[in-house]
């Protein structure tokens, strides 16, 4: 694990002369390709969640009332409402965060993650460091080397891009008085263990931690990137610094309707249903690549997606992409390069079409 200052940044600008931070997996998707750059779950709407969203639709004359779906969001964690921040995604939190938390001596970004929390750190004018995670330890999290005197740190759990599921005790350990650590929480309803209740290594339900943010996403399993929906976890005092720097009426009243439908026991045994099937074709998605001629899949993946390691994987991409497969690059994700490719996990029949298809290139 190393620790690498950022690239020079340009206020107002995504990236500069280092990996393309502003990539992201809907750029990959075109006409006639199968989607597996998009780790969105795409399955029709249950009514418990369509049929709130659709009444919520003869509501928008009024402004919205973000109340019941905060408190609807808070019961589900064990918090109070006033730990409860609504966003328009996990997006606009990091934006938040980023324009909110003025006066930052040394950020730190651990990669490879999503990059959208560097990429507002950076256009909001802060000077970001990486540590960068190692593939040869399979992406796993060392709490110690993280600098001592980070006052901000941001995580992914499971992370994007490597489906790596960090102990929440080595989460934990970043936590200290005078520190945000920050804990992309985007895919953990996708994750899952055998024997273990809710969702494992999840930080959600923390109040003990000094200074944690969680930040969720409803995108994911539900299918709802379209409606832009999320929130964050934290203690209230630091909340109400990041609504000070949120637009009046952020999240849409169907976007709320959502939040509050998600937030139901019935939904979160729905989640649990949908983690323990995502598993099963996870583990038929890294049989199939492992087969696989020069294929690695890095560590042991946890969440809808794998990240896989091949020589000249670019070349393989393309040529995916002639066969009607949309696949992640991965060299846009600091720490990563060329060599690397993220997979959505999809069914068991969609996965063999898939590898069938890598298998015939690589034979190639």
């Amino acid at each position: 694990m190393r620790v690498l200052p950022a690239p020079g940044a340009v206020p107002g600008r995504a990236h500069d002369d280092g990996p393309d931070l502003g990539h992201h997996g809907d750029a990959e998707v075109g006409a006639g390709l199968v989607d597996l750059a998009v780790n969105v779950r795409r399955a029709p709407l249950p009514d418990w969640l369509a049929d709130p969203i659709t009444a919520a639709l003869g509501e928008l004359a009024a402004y919205p009332d973000p109340a019941p779906a905060r408190a609807a969001v808070a019961a589900r964690h064990g918090r109070p409402a006033e730990e409860v921040l609504l966003t328009a995604g996990a997006a606009e939190a990091f934006v938040l965060l980023a324009r909110a938390l003025t006066g930052l001596r040394r950020p730190v970004v651990v990669h490879p993650q999503f990059t959208e929390p560097e990429a507002a750190l950076r256009a909001a004018g802060h000077e970001v460091e990486r540590v960068l995670l190692d593939p040869t330890e399979d992406f796993r999290l060392d709490p110690a080397r993280v600098p001592e005197d980070a006052d901000l740190v941001v995580v992914g759990n499971p992370t994007n891009p490597t489906s790596v599921l960090h102990p929440a005790a080595a989460l934990a350990a970043l936590a200290r008085p005078g520190r945000v650590l920050v804990v992309d929480e985007a895919f953990a309803d996708t994750t899952g263990a055998p024997g273990v209740p809710g969702e494992p290594e999840s930080l959600a339900g923390r109040r003990d931690l000094p200074g944690l943010l969680v930040v969720r996403s409803l995108t994911k399993t539900w299918g709802l990137a379209g409606l832009r929906i999320g929130y964050l976890l934290g203690a209230a005092p630091l909340l109400a610094r990041l609504a000070a720097a949120q637009p009046l009426w952020a999240v849409s009243t169907p976007a709320l309707a959502a939040a509050t439908a998600c937030a139901s026991p019935a939904a979160v045994a729905a989640e649990r249903a949908i983690a323990a099937e995502l598993a099963a074709d996870r583990d038929h998605l890294v049989a199939r690549l492992s087969g696989l001629p020069g294929v690695r899949v890095a560590g042991r993946p946890a969440s809808a997606f794998v990240l896989m390691h091949l020589a000249g994987a670019a070349r393989v991409r393309e040529r995916l992409r002639e066969h009607g497969w949309a696949v992640r690059r991965g060299d846009t994700f600091p720490g990563l390069g060329p060599d690397w490719l993220r997979v959505a996990v999809r069914d068991r029949a969609t996965t063999d079409a898939f590898t069938a298809a890598l298998a015939e290139i690589l034979e190639a």
